[in-house]
């Protein structure tokens, strides 16, 4: 039987910048995860701590997409060791 994770859905919860490092970033990131095996199926909602360091330009928009990569690559890893690889 094949267990299958998929994100659904991920989305910035709350960021706030570092108090003691310029240009880093941190938040928390909700990742709304699908995990079926066969015929049943399970929705997931999680919340992954992530930080990033970014450029003094960087905008809202990219303060949040650098944190949501962050915590697809977490996502991703967990997928992998799942898998066995």
């Amino acid at each position: 039987m094949q267990l299958s994770l998929e994100l659904i859905d991920i989305a910035v919860r709350d960021k706030q910048v570092h108090p003691r490092l310029q240009g880093r970033v941190t938040g928390h990131v909700r990742a709304l995860l699908s995990e079926g095996d066969g015929g049943h199926s399970q929705t997931h909602d999680l919340t992954i701590a992530v930080w990033a360091d970014l450029p003094q330009d960087a905008n809202e928009a990219d303060t949040d997409m650098a944190l949501m990569v962050k915590a697809a690559g977490i996502i991703a890893r967990l997928k992998r060791r799942l898998a066995g690889k």
